[in-house]
């Protein structure tokens, strides 16, 4: 079905096909070309981590972020449950059992009180998620980390130029992920990043990042041959991804601010709904645009309220499935204490469209129907 105001529109705002065009012509498509590193140099700058790699997915960084930590069978690595399943994934991948804790209501993120409880002699990393471009209490979960000798991993797969008391998320930790799907702000199709923050783990990790190969320190002259030296994958993504990533980065800022103003003006039209008791808004705004969601009373009206929009053309969507309720979360982990926001909030979230290229006019749109849709109740 074709939506008139879709959830999500893939966008070009800049030089993306002649970047692309201009990478065909130098005759480089494989990974770890000029663009490659063009990116990697703005993240490391922009964000101010040690070392940046573009990888093929976020995914792909959680998993070089997992072998990094050298994380392995009988492992334990605690994690909120309301999050996509390649956080839990890419620590089951190496034997791990992920451990599921609560989120705190006004952010979405990992409510730090839990992680005490959710400790044992087997626990090796800690993964803070942030929902939204927003952060947990970074700053607890860093100091617990350090405290009992864990790895912080961040998932900041929706949190590009977002910070925390001004210093960029996913350089908190040890090591950080960003995610460039199209359903983000900056986008390349499928693509993502590892970010290094911890100097120690920069060597390894270009040899991960090459199938396992020294293949970096043969071009930079410092081996006469590469070889198999350790553990990797197949982790770059191509050069026309990085193309089309490069004009992306470029205007990263501006993507940001518009997608800001369009939360901006959301609020403000569903304001009088929330202070009738109808809905409830996000108690913290996104820092850089990400996403924009009401919460409804219940699950069903949610539903009805997904399928009266889509009689209108618009495509409003939920999110996670918590993973302690999933097949795959019940069979390979655990849950830490109870998780009851976490229940809650995944029963009743409700995602609004939200695209580099909406108007205004658009959320007025969907403001405007999501009043009738209440007010015929």
């Amino acid at each position: 079905m074709k939506y008139k105001i879709p959830f999500n529109r893939p966008f070009i705002l800049g030089k993306e096909l002649d970047y692309i065009n201009q990478a065909v012509a130098k005759g480089r498509l494989s990974g770890d070309g000029g663009y490659t590193h063009r990116c990697q140099t703005w993240l490391e700058s922009y964000l101010g981590c040690t070392k940046a790699l573009l990888t093929h997915s976020c995914t792909a960084a959680l998993e070089m972020a997992a072998l990094l930590c050298r994380i392995q069978s009988g492992d334990e690595v605690i994690m909120p449950s309301f999050t996509f399943v390649s956080t839990a994934n890419a620590f089951v991948l190496r034997g791990a059992t992920p451990v599921f804790v609560d989120i705190r209501p006004e952010t979405l993120c990992m409510d730090e009180t839990t992680l005490k409880a959710a400790l044992t002699s087997k626990t090796k990393a800690v993964v803070p998620v942030h929902y939204a471009g927003n952060a947990p209490n970074i700053e607890a979960v860093q100091s617990f980390s350090a405290a009992h000798d864990l790895k912080m991993i961040e998932d900041a797969a929706q949190a590009l130029l977002s910070d925390y008391h001004g210093k960029s998320l996913g350089t908190w930790g040890h090591l950080g992920t960003l995610s460039f799907h199209e359903t983000k702000n900056v986008i390349s199709g499928e693509g993502g990043a590892l970010l290094i923050n911890d100097p120690q783990f920069v060597a390894r990790a270009e040899i991960i990042w090459e199938k396992g190969t020294n293949r970096k320190k043969f071009f930079r002259g410092e081996v006469d041959k590469y070889t198999w030296v350790d553990l990797g994958s197949s982790f770059l993504p191509s050069e026309l991804t990085a193309a089309f990533l490069w004009a992306q980065l470029q205007a990263a800022e501006q993507i940001n601010t518009t997608r800001k103003k369009l939360c901006d003006h959301y609020r403000p039209m569903l304001q009088p709904l929330a202070d009738e008791g109808l809905i409830e808004l996000p108690r913290k705004d996104s820092p850089n645009g990400h996403l924009f969601y009401i919460l409804t009373d219940t699950s069903a009206t949610r539903t009805d309220l997904i399928n009266h929009l889509k009689d209108f053309g618009i495509l409003a969507v939920f999110h996670y499935v918590p993973l302690h309720r999933s097949p795959a979360g019940r069979k390979w982990g655990r849950v830490s204490g109870q998780l009851p926001v976490t229940e809650e909030i995944s029963n009743r979230l409700l995602r609004l469209p939200l695209y580099y290229e909406m108007t205004l006019r658009d959320v007025d749109q969907v403001a405007e129907q999501i009043e009738a849709f209440y007010r015929a109740c």
